[in-house]
């Protein structure tokens, strides 16, 4: 009879998952999957009324509002959460317990950063849910534009990971208030991307051109994953443009997290 060898649950994968799992645990004490239900609520009960006053554009106006409403609720929770990640285990004095055990910076980090994307997967979902129901119901049934709403919701959720890493990283080595304001100035610059280009190319001076093209490379570029509009109007996005946006979300959050792990090794918490 072959005997199976026990699992060892002592590796990288292991203590990644287990702080991942603790970080969700911790954001869902902090209340913070509470507004899916009042979310989801607040939507079913304006989709009643906007049906009645806004002529035949209720589907419109739902979609456009439900997937603005998701990616601001996702935006506050990567940011103030995620800044939060590491400053708490620093102020409560846990992450000398953490530390004293064989766990690496690095896989601190990615566990609090998976643990964050969880907590926001849930709540993307449930609202993506809810603006389906939405429909269904001002339509009086199925409504191919729920087909179109899902790819939209993949993108914002996209947004929120790199978001979420960004916080991570400003989290590293800065306050918890310089850190949320630094990743809120790159959500709303990362939205202008394009601009910094032309921005770039306009100046007189070499180095504001340097300045703002710097910029424009460094910085993510969060205007391909906003497909809002398009998505209300019946639009979707291609499987291609979605496959290449994803691969761009992923090779910069690895960047980010690398970044992040380098920055935090040399933090002296004493």
């Amino acid at each position: 009879m072959v005997k199976l060898k026990p699992v060892d649950r002592t590796g990288t994968f292991w203590r990644i998952t287990a702080i991942a799992r603790n970080a969700f645990r911790e954001a869902v004490r902090d209340r913070v999957l509470y507004n899916l239900v009042l979310f989801v609520l607040l939507l079913i009960a304006a989709a009643i009324f906007i049906g009645e006053l806004s002529g035949g554009q209720e589907r419109k106006i739902i979609v456009d509002l439900g997937l603005s409403a998701m990616l601001l609720f996702g935006v506050f929770i990567a940011i103030f959460v995620g800044v939060g990640l590491v400053y708490k285990e620093i102020e409560r004095r846990t992450i000398y317990a953490i530390f004293s055990k064989p766990v690496g910076r690095g896989e601190f980090l990615v566990g609090k950063y998976l643990g964050l994307c969880l907590t926001l997967l849930v709540n993307v979902v449930v609202m993506g849910l809810g603006i389906s129901l939405a429909l269904i119901y001002v339509s009086g049934g199925w409504d191919p534009l729920i087909v179109n709403l899902w790819p939209a919701i993949l993108l914002i959720y996209l947004e929120l990971m790199i978001l979420t890493g960004i916080a991570l990283l400003f989290s590293s080595f800065s306050s918890p208030a310089l850190s949320a304001l630094l990743t809120f100035f790159v959500f709303v610059i990362g939205h202008f991307s394009a601009d910094l280009k032309s921005l770039s190319a306009s100046m007189g001076s070499t180095a504001a051109r340097a300045l703002f093209a710097g910029l424009y490379y460094v910085l993510p570029n969060l205007a391909n994953y906003s497909f809002i509009t398009p998505t209300a109007h019946g639009h979707s996005p291609s499987p291609g443009f979605v496959a290449a946006v994803g691969v761009y979300a992923v090779v910069y959050i690895t960047v980010i997290l690398a970044i992040a792990t380098l920055v935090f090794s040399r933090r002296n918490f004493k």
